[in-house]
């Protein structure tokens, strides 16, 4: 069985606990305006132009984005990895795209790395099949779980699909008694007026268990917008900027009532 993968990265810090391997798996069913990742929305290889200059001269080259890996690949990336894993008690990390978008592989994947040992993470949206959420559960030791926005409507809009599943499907892990790390994305102009955001933290404040670990915000930042002409996407972000560190700080002290550890950035 194999699986459709657009980048693999050792020596990640922010995917999980300790250093780790991220895998980046293609395919997602979200169109996010602020997505940094569009080479992992299409769920089949793809290819991208580059132009390179050398002096006066331009090149056209076509970079692919995509590779089918085995579970086994998978498996052997960690081991080389494995002294630096185990002495941080780091792991691996399955994000995307959409992990949950190819489940089959996901599963397979994740038994293996916990029969060698390895920690598990799924960083994923929560849009996805619940039987398919259900079936790799048992075999992941942390969830990195977006929520992009609590209105309906607005989530819809920015996001290309409704929010219900995503809701469900976080309750679903709660009541496995997993551990959650819950990403939220702070995007200024979509996400972080007062109105919504005291519904975050009023819905965080109420959802919040003894398996949400962690509060990860997540500052929008410019780093992907340079792919989209690449892909042929067109970019919705233009003219909005970056939240400041003292914005972020203010905000990590307004979720921080929530009782949930708060991390900002990562």
């Amino acid at each position: 069985m194999q699986g459709l993968i657009f980048s693999i990265k050792r020596y990640t810090i922010h995917d999980g606990p300790g250093i780790r391997v991220t895998v980046f798996m293609k395919g997602c069913p979200l169109s996010c305006w602020w997505c940094h990742n569009p080479e992992g929305i299409l769920p089949e290889p793809e290819y991208a132009l580059r132009i390179d200059r050398v002096g006066e001269r331009e090149f056209e080259v076509k970079e692919k984005a995509g590779r089918y890996y085995s579970s086994e690949q998978i498996v052997e990336i960690l081991d080389r990895e494995r002294i630096f894993i185990e002495e941080s008690r780091g792991g691996v990390t399955f994000s995307g795209g959409e992990p949950l978008l190819q489940p089959s592989f996901l599963l397979k994947t994740l038994i293996m790395c916990r029969e060698k040992g390895y920690h598990t993470a799924v960083d994923t949206s929560g849009y996805a099949e619940t039987e398919d959420l259900l079936a790799v559960i048992p075999h992941t030791d942390l969830f990195l779980y977006d929520l992009k926005h609590l209105d309906a409507k607005k989530h819809l809009l920015y996001t290309g699909v409704s929010n219900e599943q995503i809701i469900k499907n976080l309750h679903v892990i709660i009541k496995s008694g997993k551990d959650i790390m819950i990403r939220f994305p702070v995007i200024p102009g979509i996400n972080d007026d007062d109105e919504h955001l005291g519904k975050m933290r009023s819905f965080l404040s109420e959802t919040a268990s003894g398996s949400i670990k962690k509060l990860s915000l997540l500052p929008y930042h410019k780093t992907g917008s340079s792919k989209y002409s690449k892909f042929g996407i067109k970019y919705r972000m233009n003219g909005i900027e970056s939240p400041s560190p003292e914005r972020m700080k203010e905000l990590g002290d307004f979720f921080a009532e929530t009782g949930i550890a708060v991390k900002t950035g990562g």
